[in-house]
């Protein structure tokens, strides 16, 4: 599986009009989730942000609030942000615009949030364009950081070292909680919070 873990500037520059990472300023960084709720995942990564009084972005699929609409319920009153990921998990490039933003708007009903990240990160142009165009004030999210939690040819370690070494202040960082991702997850986050804990980060939410 190929994939750069750090965001090339050039990427950035074709998809302008969306938000690779946050101002360096107050020596903050975003962690974010991805394909969420989920039973399992999401309430680990509720009890590790807590300990550590971090605040996180959870970029969720509609289909899994409407399953899991307690989870979903906790994150919001745990002072976490949330974001839309389209309802069912669509990749932009594979999908027409008409349906692809039914989806996002599908998703909508159920993610009142201005937040916007393409699962994958695929989306076209003229999309983007569209969701802009269909939620006023929306912002669509990308990443400068992978974990690769998702990569199953990984193990934890190497997604913590994915992480910690290109990390730095404004840095948005995408992890999963997901079945997919949860064992890679489990090992890497509670590790990575650590070490921002003691470069003195401040964790914060998306907004």
């Amino acid at each position: 599986m190929f994939y750069l873990t750090k965001t090339p500037g050039i990427l950035k520059a074709l998809y302008k009009s969306c938000i690779w990472n946050m101002s360096p300023a107050g020596n903050k960084v975003y962690l974010t989730f991805d394909d969420g709720p989920h039973p399992e995942a999401t309430p680990f990564v509720l009890e590790q942000l807590a300990r550590y009084d971090a605040k996180g972005t959870f970029f969720c699929i509609g289909k899994n609030v409407v399953e899991y609409p307690a989870i979903y319920q906790q994150i919001l009153e745990a002072g976490h942000s949330t974001g839309n990921h389209t309802h069912n998990h669509l990749n932009g490039w594979k999908t027409n615009t008409e349906k692809y933003i039914a989806n996002v708007l599908e998703a909508a009903k159920y993610i009142p949030s201005p937040l916007f990240r393409p699962p994958y990160g695929r989306i076209t142009p003229f999309q983007v364009r569209q969701i802009k165009n269909k939620m006023p004030g929306a912002k669509i999210i990308m990443w400068d950081l992978l974990s690769g939690d998702f990569d199953t040819d990984l193990n934890g370690e190497a997604c913590v070292q994915n992480v910690v070494f290109k990390l730095q202040p404004g840095s948005i960082v995408v992890f999963h909680d997901s079945t997919k991702a949860w064992d890679r997850l489990e090992y890497a986050l509670p590790r990575v919070l650590e070490f921002c804990k003691k470069q003195k980060y401040e964790l914060a939410a998306i907004v």
